[in-house]
């Protein structure tokens, strides 16, 4: 990162120069200031923290040197110094002379300074009046308020923020395309995610139905909302709407596969309160076909180890295994096996099978497909590139 800074203040000392020169060519007489010198002189002797303090002070603050101050002060944030990139900005706020979008640029800047120090007060009563007063950094300031509320989690304040940002309809009926970065997550998406936040804040109430309009709200907003599914077959079962449950919960084969597995304890249980599991049975075949996971696999062969016995267990769980091997799946291997085996046979089978659920132990059970953070828990939101809905159960040939 000292490379970087080098570079960026050699960069800085260039334009300072070049700036300084042009000015003393229409008023001549005008010398470089000595600040100008001293910073060289620290960028020379390779201290660039005094470098970057001599150039602010050599810098005068106008229109053709605000880039040259937000690049420095965005630099220092970027690096973890908080503090010298609010005076940075602060002092550019100083200025009434400059235009209003400058003034407004600064603004938003400082707020972001403010957010990195976790000062969130301040940070939002800039960004409110931004929206308020600057259309060219509305959308921008509405980006930085969804991150205050999402980190405080205040969800009403982030539903309401978030729907502001949703493209428009023209009039052609098309959706104006809204600006987005290369990792920037589509604002539906996230905010499907408030409103089931909302939605376990009112379950935890025991305002059922309350949470069930937060829920059909998320799927309005993103119809592959799997945690708004997972969360409404949750609630009916509650509610003693098992067959709703069912119904809810059998969406998410539709929506995202890869999910299927989280379904299951739900699924197990609405179809026994129902009397009746066959219809289950079959379902969990025809997700095996199509999606082939570990959890599902586990799940035929315990309904199979119930139905059938061990014995048809163990010969469906080989054959599998012979396709998709896995570790969790070679640790029921092994149990279904020792418990059909006497002797040292099942003793050395027991060992094996310890031996095989402390690598289990030591691996995850979850990824993010965005940025590759892993764990041992699902979460919505990951905690890696605070992205909602990318973390999902690993399931592959071979780990689980």
């Amino acid at each position: 990162m000292n490379d970087v800074l080098v570079f960026v203040l050699l960069f800085a000392a260039i334009g300072i120069g070049w700036w300084l020169g042009r000015r003393s060519v229409v008023a001549p007489g005008a010398d470089l200031p000595g600040q100008y010198y001293t910073g060289l002189n620290y960028l020379l002797d390779g201290r660039p923290d005094g470098a970057v303090d001599a150039f602010i002070d050599a810098l005068e603050v106008n229109s053709d040197t605000l880039e040259t101050h937000i690049a420095l002060g965005n630099l220092l944030r970027k690096r973890g110094e908080v503090d010298r990139a609010i005076r940075i900005h602060q002092n550019l706020l100083a200025r009434p002379s400059l235009p209003r979008p400058q003034i407004h640029q600064a603004h938003l800047e400082l707020a972001r300074d403010y957010i990195s120090a976790g000062l969130f007060d301040r940070a939002e009563r800039l960004l409110l009046d931004l929206v308020k007063d600057s259309p060219e950094q509305r959308r921008a300031s509405r980006r930085h308020l969804l991150e205050i509320f999402q980190s405080q989690r205040e969800w009403t304040q982030a539903v309401e923020v978030a729907t502001a940002l949703l493209p428009r309809k023209s009039l052609l009926g098309s959706s104006s395309a809204a600006p987005r970065g290369a990792s920037r997550q589509p604002v539906a998406v996230a905010l499907a995610h408030y409103h089931c936040e909302l939605a376990a804040e009112m379950m935890e109430q025991g305002s059922l139905q309350d949470a069930r309009k937060q829920l059909q709200q998320a799927l309005h907003h993103d119809r592959r909302c799997v945690r708004a599914s997972l969360m409404l077959g949750e609630l009916e079962c509650q509610a003693g709407h098992f067959k709703a449950a069912i119904k809810a919960l059998r969406k998410v084969q539709q929506q995202d596969p890869d999910y299927i597995s989280e379904t299951l304890p739900a699924l197990h249980d609405a179809y026994s309160q129902l009397g009746d599991t066959g219809p289950l049975r079959q379902y969990l075949q025809e997700c095996l076909q199509s999606s082939p996971a570990t959890p599902l696999l586990l799940a035929v062969v315990d309904d199979i180890r119930s139905t059938s016995g061990d014995a048809s267990a163990l010969d469906f769980l080989s054959a599998q295994l012979a396709k998709n091997p896995s570790l969790s799946g070679l640790s029921r291997l092994i149990e279904l096996q020792g418990a059909a085996i006497e002797g040292p046979v099942r003793e050395n089978l027991g060992l094996l099978e310890k031996l095989v659920g402390r690598l289990l132990a030591e691996r995850p059970s979850y990824r993010c497909g965005h940025c590759g953070f892993a764990g041992r828990q699902l979460h919505w939101f990951c905690p890696g590139c605070k992205h909602w809905g990318t973390v999902k159960s690993i399931r592959g040939n071979r780990v689980d």
